[in-house]
Order: C-alpha cells, then sequence, then structure tokens
C-alpha cells in the first residue's frame, strides 16, 4: 500500500520540470473551468519528461538487482521507472534483454503484485499499447466497461486514436472495430465506431457560416422537435475541429438558451449521454476533464484504482500539470492531497470490511422491518359511483363535436373513471355512435395531453405494451423505461403485456429486446420478460453468491428482503453499495432498480418521477408512464413517499414543472 500511494504521488508531482509558464484559459461551463487550461488553446505541461544523464544498461542492471534474490526491492524500481520518460522505458527494456536475456515486463509481473504490479507494468508499456490493453480489457469477460471506453474514445487525437488500433491488432490478432461492435450497441456503438476511425478535422479552420448551421442543426435535431436526431449529434461531434465545436457551443447557446451540456442530459440518456458529454468536457478542456475523473475516482466508498492507474499513467507525459491546476481550481484542494487522504482511507477501509459496523448494522435492521413489513398500496383513482357509460359515450362527443374541443370536460370524464370504466366508454362510444372514441381522441387532441388521455384509455397491457414498444423502436433505446416497466410489474401482468405486444406489433417482445439490446443486459431484461418471478416463495434464511441474475431476477421479493438481509450479516455491506460499486452501465441501472423496487417500489417510482422533472426540461414520456400505470395501484403511496424524499408534494411539483395536473 505504501509503495503505491508513493508511485500515485510521484506521477502527480513534478519531476524534471520547471514551473509552468502562464497558460492561455479556454472555454467551459464554469468558474474553475474557465480558468483551466483548454485543449488547443495551450501547451499542455506532464509531470515526466526524458531523465539527464540517462543510460539504459545501468538501468537495466540496477532493475535485475532489485528483482534478484529472495523479495524485490520496489523502493529502488518506483525511483527508477518514475523518474523515466516512456521512451527511455522502451530502451530499458531492450536493454534488460541484451543484458539479460529475459523479459522485463514479465520479471515485474512476476516480482510485484496487485495494484502496484498493475501500474508498473503499465508505466513499462507504450501509450499505444497501454490504451489497447484497457480497451481489451473493458471489453472481455462479464459485462462491459463503458465508462473507460468513453474516458479513452473521447479524449486521444487522431494520431494516438491510429496508434492504439494498430498495437491492438499487433498485440491480440483481432480487429478493434469488430470487438467494439460485438460487445456495445444502438448509437453508443456509433458514436465509438466513429471516434475509433481517428479522423477528426484537425485542420484549425473555422468557416463562420458552418459553425452557425451547425448550431443550428443541433438544435433542430434536438431541443426544437419531439424525439432527437441522434445521428446529427453523432456526425458533428463526432467529426468537427475542436476549435470550430467550442465556436458551435457558443451559438448553440444563444439559439437554445440553454447549455450543449444541458440538452444532451435532455435528449440522450444512458451510455450514449455519457459518451456525448465527455466528448463536449474534451472539446472544451481535456485537462478539466480528466480532473473531474480523477476526483469521482476517489470521492465516496472506495476508490476506482483502476481509473486511477489509467489516468495517472496515460497522462503523465501530455498534460498532467494542468490536470492538477483544473482539479484546485474546481475543487479547492491539491489532486496530491487528496489522493494522500484517500489512500489512507482506502488502507483504513481494507482493515474495516469497506463499510462501517454501525452503517451495516442499520441496513440489517432495515431489511429486516422491510422484510416484516405489509404496506398497503393505495391507488388516486378508482371506480366511480353512479357510472353511466352511455352518458359519459354523449358527453365526450359532445365535447369534441364543432369548433374546438372542450378539453376539461374530456379531462373530467377520462380521469375519474377507473381504466375498466372506460373500456365499457370505449365500448359504448362505438355501440351508441358508430364511431372509434381512441380515433377521435387523437384527432381532436394533441402533444403530451393527447398522450396521456390515450394511455388512460387504453388497457393496462395495452399501455404497457405501448411504452415497451416507444423505448424500443426508432433512434436509440430508452434502457431506463425498460428497467421501469420489467421491474415494477408483476407477473401477471408482464404476461399480459406480452400478448399485447404480440397481438398489437405482430412480434415477440422477447425478439424485439433481443434485437435492440446486448449482453448482460439483454440478459437481465430477457430473464425479467418471462413473468416468471416466484411471488409466494416463502423468505428462506439463506445466501448465496452464485447465478447473481437468477437470484435477483426469479425470487420473489419477500425472499430477496431476507437474502439482502443476510447478505449485510455475511459481508458487512449493502447489496446496493455492491451493485453501485461493481456494476456499471445499465446492468448496473437494472439490478439497482431491482433492489429498489424490493425493498420500496412506491419509493423507486417516486425517485423515477422526480429525476423525470428535475432540471432543464422534463421527460414527458417518463411522467405520463408512471402517472398511467400507477394511478389504480399505488399513485397515493408514491406521492406520499415523494414528499418525504424531497419536501414538496407531488401535485404542487408538476404544477411549477409541466401543466399535466390530472389524475392526482
Amino acid at each position: 500500500m505504501k509503495n503505491l500511494i508513493c508511485l500515485f504521488l510521484y506521477l502527480c508531482s513534478c519531476c524534471h520540470v520547471g514551473e509552468a509558464a502562464a497558460v492561455t484559459r479556454g472555454g467551459s461551463c464554469c468558474k474553475a473551468e474557465r480558468a483551466c487550461p483548454g485543449q488547443g488553446l495551450s501547451r499542455w505541461f506532464s509531470t515526466i519528461t526524458d531523465a539527464p544523464d540517462f543510460d539504459p544498461c545501468a538501468d537495466a542492471e540496477n532493475l535485475y538487482n532489485a528483482m534478484k534474490g529472495i523479495g524485490s526491492d520496489k523502493e529502488a524500481i518506483l525511483d527508477l521507472v518514475t523518474s523515466r520518460s516512456n521512451a527511455q522505458r522502451q530502451e530499458v527494456i531492450a536493454a534488460y534483454k541484451s543484458s539479460f536475456g529475459k523479459d522485463l515486463i514479465e520479471d515485474l509481473k512476476y516480482e510485484l503484485t496487485g495494484k502496484f504490479e498493475r501500474l508498473i507494468v503499465s508505466l513499462m508499456r507504450t501509450p499505444a499499447y497501454h490504451d489497447a490493453k484497457e480497451i481489451h480489457d473493458a471489453l472481455k469477460g462479464a459485462g462491459t466497461n463503458e465508462r473507460c471506453l468513453i474516458e479513452v474514445m473521447a479524449s486521444r487525437t487522431n494520431k494516438q486514436t491510429q496508434e492504439m488500433v494498430a498495437a491492438y491488432n499487433d498485440a491480440y490478432g483481432r480487429n478493434i472495430e469488430e470487438d467494439i461492435t460485438a460487445d456495445t450497441s444502438g448509437h453508443f456503438k456509433k458514436m465509438l465506431i466513429v471516434l475509433l476511425q481517428g479522423t477528426r478535422d484537425e485542420s484549425g479552420v473555422v468557416d463562420a457560416d458552418l459553425v452557425e448551421q451547425d448550431a443550428q442543426d443541433l438544435f433542430a435535431a434536438g431541443e426544437e422537435q419531439w424525439g432527437t436526431d441522434e445521428a446529427k449529434f453523432i456526425m458533428i461531434l463526432g467529426n468537427r475541429s475542436v476549435t470550430h465545436l467550442r465556436m458551435v457551443f457558443d451559438a448553440y447557446e444563444k439559439i437554445a438558451e440553454v447549455s450543449i451540456e444541458d440538452s444532451i442530459k435532455n435528449e440522450l440518456s444512458g451510455d450514449f449521454e455519457r459518451l456525448m458529454l465527455a466528448v463536449v468536457q474534451c472539446i472544451r478542456s481535456v485537462p478539466m476533464f480528466y480532473a473531474k475523473r480523477l476526483y469521482k475516482s476517489m470521492k465516496g466508498l472506495g476508490t476506482a484504482d483502476n481509473t486511477l492507474i489509467r489516468i495517472m499513467i496515460s497522462r503523465s507525459e501530455i498534460d498532467m500539470l494542468d490536470i492538477r491546476e483544473c482539479f484546485r481550481l474546481r475543487y479547492e484542494k491539491s489532486l496530491y492531497n487528496m489522493i494522500k487522504v484517500e489512500r489512507f482511507k482506502k488502507k483504513k477501509s481494507i482493515l474495516a470490511g469497506e463499510f462501517f459496523p454501525e452503517a451495516a448494522q442499520i441496513a440489517y435492521k432495515m431489511w429486516e422491518l422491510s422484510a416484516m413489513t405489509k404496506v398497503q398500496l393505495r391507488p388516486t383513482v378508482r371506480p366511480a359511483s353512479g357510472f353511466d357509460p352511455a352518458a359519459d359515450a354523449q358527453a365526450l362527443r359532445k365535447a369534441m363535436k364543432g369548433f374546438g374541443t372542450d378539453e376539461d370536460a374530456i379531462i373530467d370524464i377520462v380521469a375519474q373513471r377507473s381504466n375498466a370504466q372506460r373500456q365499457e366508454i370505449r365500448q359504448t362510444f362505438k355501440s351508441l355512435l358508430g364511431r372509434d372514441l381512441m380515433k377521435d381522441l387523437k384527432s381532436e387532441l394533441s402533444k403530451n395531453l393527447e398522450r396521456l388521455i390515450i394511455g388512460l384509455m387504453l388497457t393496462p397491457a395495452e399501455f404497457d405494451a405501448k411504452m415497451m414498444r416507444k423505448a424500443i423502436e426508432g433512434a436509440g433505446t430508452d434502457e431506463h423505461a425498460l428497467i421501469e416497466i420489467l421491474v415494477t410489474r408483476s407477473n401477471e401482468q408482464i404476461q399480459a403485456m406480452n400478448a399485447a405486444y404480440k397481438a398489437g406489433y405482430k412480434k415477440s417482445l422477447e425478439d424485439a429486446i433481443q434485437s435492440d439490446t446486448s449482453g448482460h443486459f439483454c440478459r437481465i431484461l430477457v430473464s425479467l420478460v418471462q413473468g416468471a418471478r416466484e411471488e409466494r416463495g416463502q423468505a428462506k434464511a439463506y445466501f448465496t453468491f452464485n447465478n447473481f441474475m437468477s437470484i435477483l431476477c426469479t425470487r420473489s421479493f419477500s425472499h430477496l428482503r431476507k437474502v439482502f438481509q443476510e447478505f449485510v450479516k455475511y459481508t458487512n455491506k449493502d447489496i446496493e453499495q455492491i451493485i453501485k460499486k461493481e456494476m456499471s452501465g445499465d446492468v448496473k441501472n437494472a439490478f439497482y432498480a431491482i433492489v429498489r423496487s424490493v425493498k420500496n417500489q412506491p419509493s423507486y417510482l417516486a425517485d423515477r418521477l422526480y429525476k423525470a422533472m428535475k432540471g432543464l426540461g422534463t421527460d414527458d414520456r417518463a411522467l405520463i408512464r408512471i402517472m398511467v400505470s400507477r394511478s389504480e395501484i399505488d399513485l397515493f403511496n408514491i406521492r406520499k413517499e415523494f414528499k418525504e424524499t424531497h419536501d414538496a408534494s407531488l401535485h404542487e411539483f408538476i404544477q411549477v414543472e409541466t401543466m399535466i395536473v390530472s389524475g392526482i
């Protein structure tokens, strides 16, 4: 642990470099970022440069002696490796083989262990081969490390990307583009492939007319329309020069009255959103992008060592001084000191089981209470008394006849009838008037009011099928919607949804999911869409660490509550923390949603509603989906959880955020 801390701090410190000169400040979104060196606007400063009086043969002999005999002189290895540039290390590798007939990297792997070994060996690779290994490790095995792919692909220059592609082919005998294509999907995959070409315009020439056109095209592709033209975002952000795009971002903000980052958060989702945000951040300032990545790798419970190692290695000879300065400006603390503090905390956490006993005890009691508590679910919409489907049909026809539409009358009827009563109205409307009520409503209403009223008029199974279809079809996949629906529906609801999907779209829902998702996330969704969860299983007090997906996707909720309780007892950790730390991307989101639903489904849905409305813009589709699907199940409970968690009533929150206030 001591050696690892020393090595991190060595890379963070200034080795053989004088004080950095004043730099030109690059464009950014906040005060700290405006003061941070930007890509292409300043000279980048590294913390490792060529050592003077370099003798590769002497270094090779010193490394050999440091590894000879019982044990290794880690201090000697550390001091030598971190005080040589990468080019000099390559000469040392060649000299070591010439002098001793052995492979230096293989000897280092044999003598060193753990994170210290990973860091030293990574320093010995060329930058291209280091990047290639990071990409290979991100793709291999169970699950994909999407955040690693995003970090590497968003921040490399054309030359660095092209060298990485060649190194990957040489090291693994495989085509990196084919491997990325096989392991990712959707627009996330498309943007990665665009970046992988390494063909971004680097001419530095800026056409003012094209800047305005690109800004207008991005606005038309997102904020100006319902839905998003992701292809336009990919084309512009994946190919235009850095200087050009900085000017586009300024022009875009004048047109849209929001930043490009806020628009991406509003219009995109999942890994594709994270990738596009990373590209924008790197366009603004690569050092600031890495400062944020380093901070996130160290904050919270534990430290993301692999991320920390990857960044310290890859940027030590490029812009580490600039990253340090950006870190200091944004977080008002030095990167050097934070590494010291976090590594000390990491050492303590290893001894303490990474989870304070008090917190584990609280979590255990929480699960115990959750396992025993029977929550009375309460809807907000109930069958209307004195219901007359014929009178309602006539009233709806009157509201839509003639010039204009009486929207208030439609809302008053639809929102105060149960779904079963609405189906009677649909049938009576056709019997009495010879007209299709759904078609009439679609022709008379518009935008979100139409979507909400039509959603209420569909059967629950038809509505769920339609929402799944919307989440899958067209450009991009709404992974959060897929997760939310499949995690919160009972077996009976899922089976009815499957039947409705097949009847409505002439294709099985399982086939649709498999064609639009991939990897472990696809397997989770396919397991859930079977609608085969044990619903009356007894809460047995046992736990198995095998077959994680099978347990979370098939066991009854009562059983899982007991399992989570036992998990805390055995590991001194809460299952939620394990999922957050050990998993990533859509797999993490899916498992986390399952655990949240098992623990408290109304609370989970209240959080989904809050996220749909917070910030600039509202995710109207998510808002409508939850309000419609839960109005006759547990919307009252969701309202209560929303109030307790966010200290605001759901009713008031919707009034402020949207124009939709019916059904509560």
